[in-house]
């Protein structure tokens, strides 16, 4: 009896950056409608359902090093969307959703609904619901903490 064996073919890491690459693209058109980019969008839902936070938690929740959050977080505090003050003490910093901020959030979370659901449409709901799923239990594998979506 000969069997087959199934091999990968070509880079994981080069095939989920694309697939990352156009789902951003998909995204950031419709969040561009609002001024913001994926990225922008994201943190200031995660400040909004999690906040206040430190920095430090706000990067590990997100899957993000701090220098990244740093870079992400510039724009939304110079547009007075989110605000960095002192924490508990000192040391320690805390990052708050403004009412500008939770305006900008409310306004583009309708596109983000809108790409979300084009992508439901065009994927098909069962192939969405199965990514998740498979990507959930890759990051676990490789050792990241799933987030729920």
């Amino acid at each position: 009896m000969h069997t087959t064996t199934v091999a990968p073919r070509g880079c994981t890491n080069f095939k989920t950056r694309q697939m990352a690459r156009l789902l951003s693209r998909h995204y950031d058109v419709e969040l561009a409608k609002a001024g913001l980019k994926t990225t922008q969008y994201s943190l200031l839902n995660h400040v909004l359902h999690q906040g206040p936070i430190a920095p430090g938690e706000l990067a590990r929740r997100m899957g993000l090093d701090a220098s990244t959050l740093t870079r992400n977080l510039q724009p939304l505090l110079a547009a007075g969307w989110l605000v960095q003050a002192a924490g508990a003490d000192a040391r320690s910093r805390l990052i708050t959703l403004t009412p500008a901020g939770r305006d900008k959030q409310a306004e583009a979370l309708a596109y983000w609904k809108a790409a979300q659901l084009n992508v439901n449409a065009t994927l098909g709901a069962e192939r969405v619901v199965a990514l998740h799923a498979l990507l959930d239990d890759c990051m676990a594998l490789l050792g990241g903490q799933a987030q729920p979506s």
